[in-house]
């Protein structure tokens, strides 16, 4: 369904370390970016799939970075255990808080997540839905 998601960081070494580390437990790995003539970046994937793609930019137009108020992006997570670690490394690498890795009935039977954000105040949630492996 995406192509790719973007999101604007103010520092693209310590945004690249807070993502190596919570998108390791997702299964995915930092590819090398070809030059576009857009601005720096660093870019993750799932190995073997050109698409879809996640990326951390430096703004184009050289503005601060900010965080949309209600914008959140959720990624996969192919287990509650990795839910938990991509918490717990997101909040070892610099991110905070803003929901502790658990059941949320209320979202879906066994659907299981955790949010935070990362170092620029950009919000995520990661998630394991426990019915897509079961086919339901």
């Amino acid at each position: 369904m995406f192509s790719h998601v973007t999101l604007g960081v103010s520092d693209l070494d310590r945004a690249a370390s807070f993502y190596d580390a919570v998108l390791a437990p997702l299964g995915l790995a930092r590819r090398s970016v070809v030059p576009d003539g857009g601005p720096p970046s660093r870019c993750w994937h799932r190995p073997g799939l050109s698409l879809p793609r996640f990326y951390v930019y430096l703004p184009f137009d050289g503005r601060p970075s900010s965080h949309g108020n209600g914008s959140m992006v959720a990624l996969r997570a192919p287990s509650t255990e990795a839910v938990v670690r991509a918490h717990a490394e997101g909040l070892r690498t610099g991110g905070t808080d803003e929901g502790a890795p658990g059941p949320r009935p209320h979202y879906g039977p066994d659907y299981y997540g955790a949010y935070l954000r990362d170092p620029d105040g950009n919000k995520m949630h990661i998630v394991h839905r426990g019915e897509e492996v079961t086919g339901q």
